[in-house]
């Protein structure tokens, strides 16, 4: 019988301000190594209002298509009534702030082109934190 096993890590970061992609497939990765996890899941949670994790090809093109989409879907010049960064927590309702992949043979399951980003919503540079949690057998 194998032995099941929970690994942790925060992973602390700086974002550049309003829609600013870190690309955190390396630290996933990284973390489920440390972890002797062989096989189970990796769950990646953003605790932020203002903050979510997508799954998608790291290219300039396509980055700045999700721009575009977050900037027509809510727009940072309108009337709301929540003042300042209304539309980052609208964005933010979006597209979840946690994503859970399986980890086969030791390693994290992505697709070909898959990428694992935090995308800042918010106004402003902002201190980020991810919790990464490893979960299986070793």
């Amino acid at each position: 019988m194998s032995d099941f096993k929970v690994f942790n890590v925060r992973r602390v970061f700086s974002t550049n301000g309003e829609i600013d992609f870190v690309d955190l497939t390396e630290e996933v990765q990284e973390a489920v190594c440390k972890s002797g996890v062989k096989n189970g899941i990796v769950h990646v949670f953003a605790p932020h209002a203002t903050g979510i994790l997508i799954l998608a090809e790291n290219d300039y093109a396509l980055l700045n298509d999700i721009k575009a989409f977050l900037d027509e879907t809510a727009p940072k010049h309108r009337a709301y009534q929540h003042p300042s960064n209304a539309h980052a927590h609208l964005r933010s309702m979006l597209l979840p702030p946690d994503k859970t992949l399986p980890v086969i043979d030791g390693r994290v399951e992505f697709g070909t082109w898959q990428s694992l980003l935090f995308v800042e919503t918010d106004v402003y540079p902002r201190k980020r934190t991810v919790i990464i949690q490893v979960m299986g057998e070793q």
